[in-house]
């Protein structure tokens, strides 16, 4: 008799083995490893064999047409600045966040700015039905003739309506509610997944239309479901921001057609989701800076923005505390450690908090010299001055090193009146900014 094969994949990231593993060896997730049925195994082999392409004969690149991408705007230009110009006809794009973050409301806002532009639009949605949906669209005017919703899960309803009708733009709210009667498994699961994003990816190929499909995150912030769902879609955005502040941040995290660099800056109100104005004066009070404040410029892509950071430094009763919000705690512990050495301050007694206003996340070292200057003023109960910014990266040797595109920061800070800048090396171009040359930590002591 046939000893009976078994198979068990991960619910976390889709691996595979031909036997259970209380912890998964590709995601190290624990107790995720469930036994695939008899169908679904069988399910399996026919979908990896039909997947197989057939063999092409390999050509030299100078003999290949290179394809002509063509964009679109979405009626959101800071959406169009994270697709890197528009949408794409053909792409499957991927928006995931945590719930409450606003990936809904904006895509469908989007959807009603493209109606409004004579575009066919289709609304899937698995969660709300149209009746919650006409909701929301009534409080971000996309009432159009040519958004059309659908509240449907199962995935051959959904591709019927595609064929019936000649969409332009289509929205998927959201990949883990569907499910295909194909596959032997229930919404959500890893194949199901998988194999949904297969289907959608082939009709957006095949059709040219553009697809946004919304997934849920997990408690680590990633996308729930296999790995292979982020890279079998074109692009993948990451929504980011307190859900009780009015800001949210569009991260690109990858993009076939353009640039991960730019992050779209979006602010919620009343009306739901707006491209945000103006970036000035969000995340720095510039009237006064109390002691353990301290101002810098960051770039998100190419927009610098002014931001505070703020230290708070005090005596430890027990074991010392070392907590950030907004910035790297890792990070953190190496500059104390560096003031420790260099400077001989004894913070090793001393609890040091950090926070960044305005709820922004801070993923360049640029700031480095700001966080130092505000942990020296929380320190010694001084203020600093509300017109002076710190930038300068911090090595592990004291040395303060320079920053890139520092030209486009001093113009930002120039634009919002300051006056000094607490700079590493001299700028190439002129300015009307003071700069204070600071290439040692001990010098930011000196100058203060």
């Amino acid at each position: 008799m046939a000893k009976k094969k078994t198979l068990f994949e991960c619910q976390a990231c889709g691996f595979q083995s031909p036997r259970w593993m209380g912890k998964c060896t590709s995601c190290n997730q624990w107790d995720t490893m469930i036994e695939l049925s008899s169908e679904q195994i069988k399910f399996l082999k026919e979908s990896n064999s039909l997947s197989i392409s057939t063999q092409q004969k390999a050509q030299p690149i100078t003999q290949i047409q290179e394809d002509n991408i063509t964009r679109f705007s979405s009626g959101s230009s800071e959406l169009d600045l994270v697709l890197g110009g528009g949408i794409v006809p053909g792409s499957l794009t991927l928006i995931g966040g945590s719930p409450g973050i606003g990936k809904s409301t904006l895509l469908l806002k989007i959807a009603g700015n493209l109606a409004r532009l004579e575009h066919k639009v289709l609304y899937v949605s698995g969660e709300e039905s149209a009746g919650q949906i006409k909701l929301r669209a009534n409080r971000l005017d996309a009432n159009h003739d040519n958004l059309y919703l659908l509240s449907e899960i199962n995935l051959s309803t959904i591709k019927d309506e595609i064929n019936k009708t000649d969409y332009n733009f289509i929205v998927i709210d959201s990949i883990q509610t569907l499910y295909s009667e194909e596959t032997p498994s229930a919404p959500g699961s890893v194949t199901q997944v998988r194999t949904i994003t297969f289907e959608l990816m082939r009709i957006a190929k095949s059709l040219h239309i553009p697809i946004f499909i919304i997934g849920h995150i997990t408690k680590d912030g990633s996308i729930a479901g296999p790995r292979v769902l982020e890279h079998m879609v074109d692009t993948v955005l990451y929504f980011e921001g307190d859900s009780n502040s009015e800001l949210r941040l569009l991260r690109g995290f990858k993009n076939r057609f353009g640039s991960t660099n730019e992050v779209g800056i979006f602010e919620m109100n009343a009306s739901g989701l707006q491209d945000a104005k103006s970036m000035a004066g969000r995340f720095f009070n510039k009237d006064k800076l109390q002691s353990g404040s301290a101002l810098t410029v960051i770039m998100e892509g190419s927009r610098p923005i002014i931001i505070e950071v703020q230290a708070l430094v005090s005596e430890s009763y027990g074991h010392p505390k070392r907590s950030s919000t907004g910035f790297d705690n890792n990070r953190l512990t190496m500059l104390l450690a560096l003031l420790e050495k260099k400077l001989d301050l004894p913070l090793g007694t001393y609890d040091v908090f950090i926070n960044v206003s305005g709820g922004i996340k801070i993923n360049e070292p640029s700031a480095d010299l700001a966080i130092i200057a505000a942990i020296l003023s929380s320190y010694r109960d001084r203020e600093l001055g509300a017109k002076s910014v710190f930038l300068g990266e911090v090595s592990l040797t004291g040395e303060i090193r320079e920053v890139p595109m520092l030209s486009q920061r001093l113009r930002e800070i120039q634009t919002q009146g300051f006056k000094k800048a607490i700079i590493p090396n001299k700028p190439m171009d002129d300015t009307k900014i003071k700069c204070f040359i600071a290439n040692e930590v001990s010098k930011i002591v000196d100058w203060m």
